[in-house]
């Protein structure tokens, strides 16, 4: 599945009753699928409209709006980008000037994110809070919580019982962002995000406490 440009215009041979329908493009079948999408940010909302191909042809076997949230979560990988490069990373560049160095330099980041997710999937799994959503679990909001007890040198006495997992999750918890939620209308299929994690979204406001997306 692939995103068209708005400049093609596939032809319509078919619609189908999911509102998407049948098209070629070159000497290939392809199903189109055309989705409004909405993102909605603490600087306001944007919306435009997506055309999705696919060569999943049968739209009983595979709904429209099934593959519209696919697509959306198969680029949630670049949620984690970004929170390397921008949220970990402040947009810097990488400052080893070896080989060695820069490998552990990235073996590095991608260990404390990897420990981070781990702490927010704890958090969110642990049914402390009834029906929490990962997707919903700011990385932002836990990465300043690892930070603060870093600086705070919380933990670091010998007899203290350490439990930055639990800070880490506690953070997330209180602080989660909006809920993502969804509505359909055919022929066009729209979906209403509601997600911060993109170059172009606004992040999230930080806390009054020492502190998308």
């Amino acid at each position: 599945m692939a995103r068209l440009t708005a400049a093609r215009k596939p032809p319509v041979l078919h619609r189908f009753e999911d509102g998407s329908f049948l098209s070629r493009i070159g000497t290939a079948e392809v199903r189109i699928i055309e989705c409004e999408i909405t993102i909605a940010t603490t600087a306001g909302r944007t919306r435009g409209v997506y055309r999705l191909a696919t060569t999943l042809l049968d739209h009983r076997a595979h709904p429209a709006f099934e593959l519209v949230k696919l697509y959306h979560e198969r680029w949630e990988v670049e949620s984690a980008y970004f929170a390397i490069k921008k949220s970990m990373l402040g947009r810097r560049v990488l400052r080893a000037r070896t080989m060695a160095g820069i490998a552990q330099e990235v073996y590095s980041l991608l260990t404390v994110y990897q420990v981070i997710r781990i702490a927010i999937a704890i958090a969110t799994g642990t049914g402390t809070v009834p029906d929490a959503d990962p997707d919903r679990a700011s990385f932002t909001i836990a990465l300043q919580a690892a930070r603060d007890q870093v600086v705070q040198a919380a933990g670091v006495i010998a007899d203290t019982v350490i439990d930055l997992v639990g800070v880490i999750g506690q953070a997330v918890l209180d602080q989660p962002m909006p809920t993502r939620g969804t509505s359909l209308h055919a022929p066009i299929r729209k979906v209403r995000i509601w997600h911060c994690g993109s170059a172009t979204r606004s992040p999230r406001p930080r806390p009054t406490t020492a502190r998308s997306c």
